[in-house]
């Protein structure tokens, strides 16, 4: 019998699709499985998919919201699938995130038996022929660690939560605020109160940082675990980083390439690191020389990308080219 139901249940899970595709389906698959009491209600918000994935969502048993892809926003389509949904614990998930076993979902549940705790996200690992490179990115990330954690400035106190914040150093403020909707959950009376942020890109970072500041509490739980990973591209990650970087500075006043110099340097850092991380890799000699090859153009990506997404919200307002560039780049 599946788990997935339409109706009201206490656990929703959310996800937004558009052209889903076979990985989505492996995603209801693993959903339908899930040891959850009573089951779970799935939410399905799609932009207007071709590919057979409302079909498949609906064959599966879900709620299907319909999304105007043009309107699409990563905050904001969120909010309507959690506001569709009956959860008092409402369970987020990307359309290619899947769900390593049958007890995801209760895993994300897990850290709210504590009642301080306002939402939840869990562990990620990168599919198993990810690009070396971005491998070693990805477990780099807070979401690949192997303990569970809580994250807070000081409980209950927003003031107290607020001066503290100002106190830190935006590395450390950033990292207090982690937070990923690839696959997280939400305590619902907290989103009643405090929705995601109508972002283009980076609403669960920025709805942590309000969460927190507010006195709230994250948890990471790494036995929620999913797969979730996109083969390596040097202008998708351009972008990405643009974006990523353009949220920090924003949210935290994070800025890890203040200068052309310092871009100089974080290349050159850059190709000793991807040097040394291919050495230690079982590649054979073509794959080493290929991806040896390949981190030269990454590498200046990657440490542009941090400088000029810092830079952006000042130089919007002095170039036109600037301003322009700026919207393609954070174009969804």
């Amino acid at each position: 019998m599946s788990a997935i139901t339409k109706d009201p249940r206490p656990v929703s899970v959310v996800i937004p699709t558009w052209n889903g595709g076979e990985r989505f389906r492996r995603v209801l698959d693993i959903l339908a499985r899930q040891d959850v009491a009573g089951g779970l209600q799935l939410v399905v918000v799609d932009s207007g998919s071709k590919d057979g994935t409302r079909e498949a969502s609906l064959e599966a048993g879900a709620l299907l919201v319909d999304q105007d892809q043009r309107t699409f926003n990563h905050g904001a389509t969120r909010n309507r699938g959690i506001e569709a949904s009956s959860g008092a614990v409402v369970v987020l998930l990307t359309q290619d995130a899947l769900p390593i076993s049958e007890s995801f979902v209760t895993g994300m549940l897990a850290p709210f038996a504590d009642a301080a705790v306002d939402g939840a996200y869990g562990r990620q690992h990168p599919l198993p022929d990810a690009d070396p490179i971005l491998k070693a990115r990805l477990e780099q990330w807070t979401a690949s660690r192997s303990e569970p954690a809580l994250q807070h400035f000081v409980q209950a106190d927003a003031d107290a939560s607020l001066a503290l914040f100002n106190e830190l150093p935006p590395l450390e403020r950033y990292l207090r605020c982690a937070f990923d909707n690839v696959a997280s959950a939400v305590r619902r009376s907290t989103w009643d109160a405090r929705p995601f942020p109508p972002r283009n890109f980076g609403e669960d970072v920025a709805w942590a940082r309000r969460i927190l500041l507010d006195g709230g509490t994250i948890a990471f739980e790494p036995s929620a675990e999913v797969e979730h990973s996109h083969p390596i591209s040097i202008k998708r990650e351009f972008f990405r980083l643009y974006r990523d970087h353009k949220n920090l500075y924003e949210l935290f006043g994070l800025q890890n390439v203040p200068s052309w110099q310092r871009v100089r340097q974080g290349w050159k850092w850059g190709l000793g690191h991807y040097k040394e991380l291919l050495a230690g890799l079982d590649l054979t000699p073509a794959q080493r020389r290929y991806w040896r090859m390949y981190s030269v153009p990454y590498s200046l990506a990657e440490t542009t990308a941090q400088f000029l997404g810092a830079r952006s919200h000042w130089k919007r307002d002095t170039s036109r080219f600037w301003r322009r560039f700026d919207d393609w780049a954070c174009a969804d």
